[in-house]
């Protein structure tokens, strides 16, 4: 099997991002990545708005294209990105270093959220891309991915996953929730 490298938290300019849905594919193309997730915010007129299902429906990528939606918890701020594949879901718990979280809080968030019923499978070790080692602990009981939040540059192409798995959403996503995943992250 291909290692294939991706990005699963990314923006246009349907919710706070700076590139159009093309755009943002064309760029993660030119970077040679494998699979991306456009996770606009849920906030946004993007999900009443009749342009933004068709921009993604023109979309004919060469890498695999995601959808998703970054949502946001209504008991504290929090977001959290739905992944979905073409029959599984990735959660993810989104950069608690944003939020100023210690390790016990963001376990104690992980065990709230989870008793309200959000199922979280994995959780950011990274703010738009820069790595933050605190959540890259085993104390905290997600499998940790790494993505760059792209709104803009330079936060593109700053941290992906790689999984080695076949070319296909489903096999991806359950993968990283296997916790067959590795964390890359530029120089730059």
């Amino acid at each position: 099997m291909a290692l294939l490298r991706g990005n699963l938290h990314a923006h246009t300019t349907f919710s706070d991002g700076v590139r159009s849905p093309a755009a943002l594919v064309a760029e993660y193309e030119s970077r040679a990545y494998d699979f991306l997730a456009i996770t606009d915010h849920d906030d946004h007129d993007n999900w009443v708005e009749p342009g933004y299902a068709q921009a993604l429906a023109r979309l004919k990528p060469q890498l695999l294209l995601f959808r998703g939606v970054e949502l946001n918890f209504d008991g504290f701020a929090q977001h959290v990105g739905k992944v979905t594949g073409d029959q599984e879901t990735l959660w993810v718990l989104n950069h608690p270093a944003r939020y100023k979280l210690s390790v016990a809080q963001t376990v104690e968030r992980i065990a709230f959220m989870r008793n309200a019923g959000w199922s979280l499978d994995a959780i950011e070790v990274t703010d738009t891309g820069l790595y933050r080692p605190i959540y890259d602990t085993e104390a905290i009981p997600l499998v940790k991915i790494a993505t760059d939040d792209a709104h803009r540059p330079p936060h593109f192409g700053r941290a992906w996953v790689e999984v080695e798995a076949p070319r296909d959403r489903d096999k991806i996503i359950r993968a990283i929730r296997a916790g067959d995943v590795r964390l890359g992250f530029s120089e730059s």
